[in-house]
């Protein structure tokens, strides 16, 4: 068995046994608690302040990405995905920044599905750029018909008194755990990915920093919290990615 061969068994797999598990799991609700940011300072009259302000290098960075579009080396056919990813950056740092200023399931929805949009348009790309051009241009439409479905359904149940995360769930870490698979087991069509892996590394920093948000904050003497710094991890992960998108060279450039 060739090695593109094993890694497309082993994502099946993975991918099935993901939606196998679903249904053995029961409905997941939003943990209202979620909510309790424990850095809650006002500051210039806004509630929440550095949650909210630190939402900003994912404005500065989407708009760099928009204005710098053309200068970067890119798939042509793959151009809406990539203008979509950094457009999505935009509309998370509106999205999560009035999601910070009064936290509930409500506002929630704002935050999550800007971030579906950036997250399943990065997934289409890496599939393009390391599987097959066509099949991530083909699965674009239907990852982020998936990524806005599964925030709606959420807020479905929740306002059914139910609640349940479990399809949310499953896109943000399914893809988390396939993209490393393909970055190690496909060819890439373009030299130096080191972008993709610098993503994922600021992604899991900032799941970290989000984890002990409490103890960051006392840390540094209730300055700033681990979630605030959790934003500014993402929006850096992004501009890794973005200056690798500028300078990297495209496979058969080399060959030819």
């Amino acid at each position: 068995m060739n090695k593109q061969k094993f890694a497309k068994n082993l994502m099946i797999v993975i991918s099935v046994l993901a939606v196998v598990t679903l249904f053995y799991v029961d409905p997941i609700k939003q943990d209202l608690s979620y909510h309790n940011f424990v850095d809650n300072n006002s500051r210039l009259g806004i509630a929440n302040f550095w949650n909210v302000a630190s939402n900003l290098p994912f404005l500065i960075i989407g708009i760099m990405g928009l204005v710098q579009f053309k200068k970067l080396k890119i798939i042509t056919e793959m151009g809406i995905a990539y203008w979509l990813m950094f457009f999505g950056l935009i509309l998370v740092a509106f999205g999560s920044g009035y999601y910070h200023l009064a936290p509930s399931n409500d506002t929630l929805v704002w935050d999550r599905l800007p971030m579906t949009i950036a997250f399943m348009s990065l997934f289409a790309i890496v599939i393009s750029e390391f599987i097959n051009e066509r099949v991530g241009a083909l699965l674009l439409i239907p990852l982020l018909l998936i990524g806005a479905a599964s925030v709606f359904y959420w807020q479905w149940t929740e306002s059914n008194g139910v609640g349940d995360l479990r399809f949310y769930a499953l896109v943000q870490f399914l893809p988390i755990i396939l993209i490393p698979l393909i970055l190690l087991l496909y060819p890439p069509k373009f030299i130096n990915i080191t972008g993709y892996w610098l993503l994922l590394l600021a992604y899991v920093a900032a799941k970290i920093l989000e984890y002990y948000d409490g103890e960051i904050f006392e840390l540094l003497y209730h300055s700033i919290s681990g979630h605030s710094i959790k934003h500014v991890s993402a929006a850096l992960g992004m501009l890794f990615l973005l200056n690798n998108y500028k300078n990297r060279i495209r496979v058969y450039s080399i060959k030819h």
